[in-house]
């Protein structure tokens, strides 16, 4: 029987457990860049079998939230290196999660205080419509969206290229792979939700319309660095930051199942956003997804270590991803094989700040003495 704590290996890179970290956006870096303090979480996490980072802007137009380190520049790639070089030293696994937030950013945060883009003008609206930039006052705080406007055909096949220079700076910085962000409502998101892309170019219509632009930055990282370093994340159902459900849902997630399979990606991760209260990836949906696509499956989403190892008995995923729990857990991979109560993350400084909260939380055995 597998284990949870057994190794894996994605492509040419062991992991030496079954314990993913989730990516999860922090906000501690005002200047964009990863610095030692970045290096140092990541470091303190480095017994998960692998790491995907926090979302990583692939441009400056791709910021969605400020304090977050991009990947687009030298001094940003010098910035990761860094992290790379401490994982590694750790005997940890470390991917990028490549990010374009489309809608769902501020002028503030865009160059010349531009509008966002997106797959089209549709704009993301009342409490989930909101973003962690800059106040009338220059202060960093939640505010309103800015509607975006519909990006251009010739601009989406423009932000592929973005996407390829940056999996090209995330292997220049050391990382063992990326992962397309595909999920939580973000751009990716936007033009697979037919409520969000009302195109009637090659990427609006059809459900294959609507992935075309996923695909092709799929096809596009996969020529540049090769499939076995090349991972994507979905989240089928999600309703987050006002994406509105729709009926071809499964159908479109199936479909990109069946396209994933021939190219032979490092893996597929799922996340569950609840959207209803409920676990809305289902053991039947991953029947399916499993049934169509049959490379790693990662799934995150309010796992605990029984459910994950029950989800991998039953054969229906691979890899189990947590997120908060490795925040107030730098240990998490040792406190779960070992039976050691969980702590529990302040909520207060998830965004924002320095090493509260960041880089302070004890593993259980310092915290036991």
């Amino acid at each position: 029987m597998t284990s949870l704590f057994d190794s894996h290996r994605i492509g040419e890179t062991v992991l030496s457990n079954r314990v993913v970290m989730a990516p999860m956006t922090r906000a501690r870096r005002a200047d964009c860049i990863a610095g030692v303090d970045t290096a140092e979480y990541y470091r303190q996490r480095a017994t998960a079998g692998l790491m995907v980072t926090e979302g990583t802007p692939i441009s400056p137009e791709a910021q969605g939230y400020a304090s977050v380190p991009g990947i687009w520049s030298a001094e940003q790639v010098a910035g990761w290196r860094g992290v790379t070089e401490a994982v590694h030293g750790a005997g940890g696994r470390i991917f990028a999660q490549l990010w374009h937030v489309g809608r769902m950013s501020h002028t503030s945060l865009q160059p010349d205080r531009r509008p966002p883009v997106s797959a089209s003008c549709a704009p993301a609206r009342g409490p989930q419509g909101k973003t962690f930039a800059f106040t009338e006052d220059g202060t960093i705080g939640f505010v309103d969206v800015t509607p975006p406007r519909a990006l251009s055909t010739e601009e989406v096949d423009r932000v592929t290229l973005d996407f390829v220079r940056a999996a090209g700076n995330a292997v220049d910085a050391g990382f063992d792979g990326v992962e397309l962000h595909g999920a939580n409502g973000y751009l990716f998101e936007q033009f697979l939700n037919p409520a969000t892309n009302t195109r009637t170019d090659r990427y609006g219509g059809s459900i294959e319309s609507r992935a075309r632009f996923l695909l092709q930055t799929l096809d596009a990282l996969i020529d540049a660095i090769g499939s076995d370093r090349v991972g994507v994340r979905l989240s089928p159902y999600s309703q987050l930051f006002d994406m509105p459900p729709y009926g071809e849902a499964t159908e479109t997630y199936l479909y990109l199942a069946t396209e994933f399979a021939g190219r032979k990606l490092a893996y597929v991760h799922l996340n569950d956003n609840f959207p209803d209260g409920d676990r809305a990836v289902s053991e039947q949906f991953l029947r399916n997804f499993r049934a169509r696509c049959p490379i790693t499956l990662i799934l995150a989403g309010g796992l605990t270590e029984g459910s994950a190892q029950q989800l991998i008995d039953d054969g229906l995923i691979d890899l189990a991803a947590f997120g908060q729990p490795f925040i107030a857990n730098p240990d998490l991979v040792h406190r779960l094989r070992a039976g050691w109560p969980l702590a529990t993350a302040d909520q207060s400084t998830m965004y924002g700040g320095g090493a509260a909260g960041y880089t302070d939380y004890p593993t259980f055995e310092c915290a036991a003495t």
